[in-house]
């Protein structure tokens, strides 16, 4: 799924902006954390819906239609009112890059939505925001950098945050947080790979490519784990308490908010991307409190204070020491 061999630095150099323009891509991604962390919400809300059809096929497969539908209802909607959708539909180099960041993707939504059904969504959002800390190791990979003690002393940080975040861990973690960490490292190489493919195919485009991967990779999984044979199966996406959600997760979580990020995050280094990203838990647990879906604890403030700040330590040092 992509290229393994090292990338050069100069491939993540941001395409030039005047800086009223990089202000605006500032801003629009900062929007984007904001519907991202009411993302947490609705994908939970959804779940909480399905749980007499998650007893019924099992929680893989009833999180594989909802991926699907939720990337079926983006990549229609962009049909719709996008000429440039429509036209990449029929270029194969927009197909490649939407391949690419569409297997990522998949990977990464099914991940975090098997380990929302075990988690509450504060949870969920903050060992999601690890993929800045992953992004940053990851990016140091990929170009040889070497690591810095502000990388180390972030990811210290971030580690104590996610472990900490419920009160003081035990010996292990469980299976929702394992699972929303691996979506983690998916979700880092996703940003990474938005830098290269955005820089030379039209944002428009390969977003409706990786939507339309998504979607199929979603309803060929629901297949692959014994489901999709019967009408029921796909029909819940309409139920009460249901539908609303998936429409949000479609219009605002992925169409909105891909097609934003892939516009705009080209015109910024991953790692200045990253540390913006950072601000969707703080959305999350916003959301949760305010909804009574979270209950307060002080350990919230703790882990989630933690690794924030990980996040910020990670991202604004290892970028500054990129830029000497």
């Amino acid at each position: 799924m992509g290229e393994t061999q090292p990338v050069a630095a100069d491939a993540f150099l941001a395409d030039a902006l005047e800086p009223g323009q990089r202000k605006v891509a500032i801003a629009a991604l900062l929007v984007v954390t904001s519907v991202w962390g009411a993302t947490f919400i609705w994908m939970k809300q959804a779940l909480n819906e399905l749980q007499p059809e998650i007893e019924t096929y099992g929680s893989n497969r009833v999180v594989a239609v909802l991926v699907a539908a939720r990337f079926a209802i983006a990549a229609i909607v962009m049909l719709v009112f996008f000429p440039k959708a429509r036209a990449a539909l029929s270029e194969p180099e927009q197909w490649k890059g939407g391949a690419v960041l569409g297997g990522l993707m998949l990977i990464g939504f099914v991940t975090q939505m098997i380990g929302l059904d075990e988690i509450n969504p504060a949870v969920s959002a903050f060992l999601t925001s690890l993929y800045v800390v992953f992004t940053a190791i990851i990016t140091i990979i990929m170009t040889k950098s070497r690591p810095t003690r502000a990388l180390m002393f972030g990811v210290v940080l971030a580690t104590f945050g996610a472990g900490f975040i419920q009160g003081p861990p035990h010996l292990t973690w469980g299976f929702g947080e394992a699972l929303t960490v691996v979506c983690a490292v998916f979700f880092a190489l996703h940003i990474i790979y938005t830098q290269k493919i955005t820089q030379v195919m039209e944002p428009v485009g390969v977003t409706q490519t990786s939507f339309a991967v998504v979607t199929i990779g979603a309803i060929a999984l629901t297949f692959l784990l014994g489901g999709g044979r019967t009408m029921d199966e796909w029909s819940f996406i309409f139920d009460d308490g249901v539908f609303i959600p998936v429409l949000c997760l479609g219009i605002g979580g992925s169409l909105f908010c891909l097609l934003v990020l892939n516009m705009f995050q080209r015109y910024l280094h991953p790692i200045q991307a990253a540390i913006i990203y950072a601000f969707e838990p703080v959305w999350a647990t916003m959301y949760g409190l305010g909804l009574d879906l979270v209950e307060w604890s002080p350990w919230i403030l703790v882990g989630g204070g933690a690794l924030f700040l990980g996040n910020i330590v990670v991202e604004v040092f290892t970028h500054g020491d990129s830029e000497e």
